[in-house]
Formats: structure tokens, sequence, C-alpha cells
């Protein structure tokens, strides 16, 4: 019987954090274009910088696509926690009897509807311009999709870890890079098989399981680091 009376809790509590943390963003709405605004750039000076000649570009599109992503989701994780505890709202959390794992991970989740979810929407104008076809939108776009969720959910454990340490930008790209490698390389072959019409099965499988993995042990991982980082 306490199953089922905990699930709605659950789920309130999660539209609640959910809630809180897009009323934020859209309160510092200029947090939230930077790493958007950075990834428009990237992507759109590669054919300045290298040739307009979309044949070329188009051998390098996924690679491009992908690094541009993974630097960008890079650079929104610095403010994910930090100002939480700053300003003591972690600290409450952790006190509560709220589930802390629960409720860091719907801020992750939120974290990637205003950081990685815009990614995947202007993906298919940006590949254009670097000679994705058409064709290729679907798997450019799922690719995206489950490749910036998994990095948010890994980057959000190097965030935790990170929380107390001051100017730890340095240290969260070292701990949060090598962990983003393998979504990096799934991510830009899926793209690369879906220009050429192959199978794209294998490498959004990959990616998928990186996720719900990620999904499964992450949380977990975030509130004991939070929890020192909270203490110390």
């Amino acid at each position: 019987m306490s199953r089922v009376t905990d699930a709605p809790g659950l789920w309130s509590l999660a539209g609640r954090v959910l809630g809180r943390e897009l009323t934020l963003a859209g309160r510092h709405w200029d947090q939230v274009a930077q790493p958007l605004l950075f990834y428009v750039i990237v992507v759109t000076l590669f054919p300045l910088a290298i040739s307009p000649d979309l044949a070329r570009l188009r051998e390098i599109a996924p690679g491009v696509v992908w690094v541009a992503a993974m630097l960008s989701c890079l650079l929104a994780l610095e403010s994910l926690f930090r100002p939480d505890v700053e300003d003591g709202t972690m600290e409450q959390w952790v006190l509560s009897e709220q589930p802390l794992a629960w409720m860091l991970l719907m801020k992750t989740v939120a974290h990637w509807l205003v950081s990685g979810l815009p990614l995947v929407i202007l993906s298919p104008l940006l590949g254009t311009g670097l000679g994705v076809p058409v064709s290729a939108w679907p798997v450019l776009m799922a690719s995206l999709a489950l490749g910036t969720a998994a990095l948010s959910m890994l980057g959000a454990i190097g965030a935790a870890l990170t929380v107390g340490v001051r100017r730890g930008n340095v240290l969260l790209a070292l701990l949060v890079l090598p962990l983003e490698v393998p979504v990096l390389i799934f991510g830009a072959r899926a793209v690369s098989l879906g220009m050429t019409g192959e199978a794209v099965a294998g490498p959004l499988n990959l990616l998928a399981a990186i996720l719900v993995l990620a999904i499964s042990l992450g949380p977990m991982a975030m509130a004991a680091a939070i929890r020192i980082g909270v203490e110390s």
C-alpha cells in the first residue's frame, strides 16, 4: 500500500522541482542562451574557416556537430549545482526527508530541457549548412537527443563531485571529458552512417545503453557527492 501512495508523491515532487528549475532558467535566460549561442557559433564558423564546398564539409559534419554539442553541454555544467549550494538551497534538500537522488535527477532533467533540447531542435538547420542531407535529419536529432541527455547525466555527476571546489572548471572538464568520449564516438558514428544510408541501430542502441546506465547509477552518485560537498 505504501508503494502505491508513494508514487504520486514522487511525481508531485518531480513537478515542483522541474517547475522551480524552469522558472529560474527563465529568469536567468542569458546563462541559458550562452551554451546555445556557443553551439551555433562553433558550427557556423567551420564553413568560413575551412571551405564553403559542401562535399568537403559533409565529410566533417558529424564530428563538427558532435564536438560542438559536447563542448556546449560542458559549458553549462558549472552553474548546475553551485548556485544552489551557495544560497543554501542544496543544504535544505540534503536535510529534508525527500529523496535527494530523485530531486537531483529532476534537476538534471530540467538542465537538459533548457540546454540540450534546444541543441536537438536546432541541429537540422545547422547541419544543413554543413551538408547534412534531409534524409539524415531524424538520425541526427535522435543521436543528439540520446547523446545530450547522457552528457547531461555524466556532467551532473562531475558537477556534483566538484561542487565544493572553488573555480573547479578545469577539474570538472578533466573528470567529465573522458566519460563523454564514448558518447561522442557513437553519436558521430550514427550521424555518419545516417548520411550514407547505412543501418544506424548499433550506435543508437549504444547511446541508449549509456543513457540508461547513467540514469540508473548517476542520481545515487550525485546524491553522495552533494552530501559530502555540503557537509565539508
